[in-house]
Order: C-alpha cells, then structure tokens, then sequence
C-alpha cells in the first residue's frame, strides 16, 4: 500500500494536470467557433468552383487535347497521396483517423499492383506512416508556424503538386483530410483532384453558363487556383476537427483526473483512519500494561 506522503503527493500531482486538461478544453472551444465558422464558409465557394468547372469540360469540343490537370495523363499507374494531419497531439483520434483511412488507400493501390508516392502535411502524419512507408514519402511539409489554416500554405502545397504533375511524376492526386461534422464526429475524407472526379458531375447544378474567353483558355487558368482551394478547403476542414477532437479529448482527460482524484481521496482517508486506528491502539495497549 502507498504511504500517505505518496497519495498526497499524486492527489496532487493528478490535480495540476486537471487543471491543464481544463484550460486546454477551454483554448480549444475559443478556436473552434473561429475554425468551425471559416470551414462552413469555404464549402460553398470550393463546391461552386467544382461544379463551374465541370460545367466548362463539358462545352469542350477536343476532349483529347483537354487540360491534363482536368482529364489526367490516361494512365493510373503512380498515385501521390497527400495526407494532411496536424502538427500537434493530444487531439483524440483525429490523426489516427486520417492515417487509417490512408493506409487503406495505400493498401488497395499498391494490391492493384500500381505505385504509390506520399506527401505528408503535418508531422504527426509523417511520424505515423515513416515506420511502414517511410520510402513512399517523398515530402514532409511541416505548418507549426503558422497559427491559423491559411490559403498562402495551401497554394504553396498546390503549387508542388502541379509542379510535380507536370514533371511526369504522378498520374493520380488525392488528399486525404477529416470532414467537420461535429465535436463528437468527424469524417475521414479520401478526395481525387487530379485529375478532377467526374463522378462529381452527378452532384453538380445543372446550371448553364456562357463563358468568356474559351473554355479552354479558362479552365487552364481555373484549374491550377482549383487545387489550391480544395487543399485550402481540407486545411480549414482539419483546423475545425482538429479543436473539435481536442475539446472533447481534454472534456474526457478532465473528468477522468476527477474520478482519479475521488478514488486516491477515499484511498488517502482509508489509509489516514488505518494509521490513527493503529497508533490508538498502540496508546491504549501501552496504558493497559502500566
């Protein structure tokens, strides 16, 4: 049994980390609201941007000599996967979440006997997939320094993955990120953007639009900013279920250290009313033989 200096000392001890656990459940609800706000606004404007673009594949007349970025290379040999994770802990299951959904991917690709080569945005994504796909990861990009999701590190991942289409060496993108729903819930998303999914186009209005200049000169303008706002899109999406998974982590690290702290309490009483019982009954042994 532990002495009564030990329980003290861990009562203590289970006390200063609820009480760290209580400010970190309070900093993660203050930016919640914020991130939860911007990423409820930027699904429309990333949404819209799919379907206008969709909408001008379809005026294409030359469907061969289409943009690549939008019709792909004709092959599907190498996929880059970007997996975008935070660069912080103590969030829940929210990276381990987006890795899962990952190495699922990887594991049907690679099956189908194609390639595999992976960006990771965020370094707990990177620590988790280097022990079994360390030669598969090509990039690590790290955003500690930047406090909020923002588009200039979006459109710096963007501009990577064109460069690098461009150069030859993929045929497939696809980012992988969770989908805000709730605190309690977020959703791991798997999202094809090179080349666009078309199995989009079921979801998209109907609307008709007439464009100025061609299509083509337009979608090769569009395309490029397109990758960049849905890389941006998973940003926002991640930032909000990153503090919506840490509120609720520290909620139940909080209550926890709480029913830690009753159950040492109640062993510290136990064992305080044992050694006063005890030393009692040493006094009265003592006076009894005098």
């Amino acid at each position: 049994m532990a002495s009564l200096d030990d329980l003290k000392k861990r009562i203590a001890s289970v006390k200063s980390t609820q009480k760290i656990t209580k400010a970190m459940k309070m900093v993660a609800a203050a930016k919640l609201r914020r991130a939860q706000e911007s990423a409820e606004k930027g699904r429309p404007y990333s949404e819209k941007m799919n379907n206008v673009i969709l909408n001008l594949s379809n005026g294409i007349s030359d469907k061969e000599n289409a943009p690549k970025l939008l019709s792909g290379t004709g092959q599907e040999k190498i996929h880059l996967c970007v997996v975008m994770t935070s660069d912080r802990g103590l969030c829940g299951g929210f990276n381990s979440n987006i890795i899962k959904k990952a190495k699922s991917y990887f594991a049907k690709i690679l099956d189908e006997g194609k390639e595999i080569k992976i960006i990771t945005v965020g370094s707990k994504g990177n620590d988790q997939l280097k022990r079994f796909y360390g030669d598969k990861i090509i990039e690590n990009i790290s955003l500690k320094e930047s406090k909020n999701a923002n588009y200039f590190d979006a459109d710096k991942v963007g501009k990577m993955v064109i460069e690098k289409f461009e150069a030859g060496e993929f045929d497939v993108c696809t980012i992988f990120y969770n989908q805000f729903k709730n605190v309690i819930t977020q959703i791991p998303q798997a999202q094809q953007i090179i080349p666009l999914n078309n199995d989009e186009e079921e979801n998209s209005s109907e609307e008709s639009y007439e464009f100025e200049p061609d299509e083509d000169e337009i979608l090769s303008n569009l395309l490029p900013k397109n990758i960049s706002t849905q890389i941006f899109k998973a940003m926002l999406e991640n930032s909000a279920s990153e503090q919506g998974s840490r509120m609720s982590a520290m909620d139940n690290a909080t209550r926890n250290a709480g029913e830690m702290v009753d159950k040492l309490t109640i062993e510290y009483n136990r064992s305080r009313q044992a050694a006063i019982t005890k030393e009692l009954i040493e006094i009265i042994s003592g006076a009894e033989s005098l």
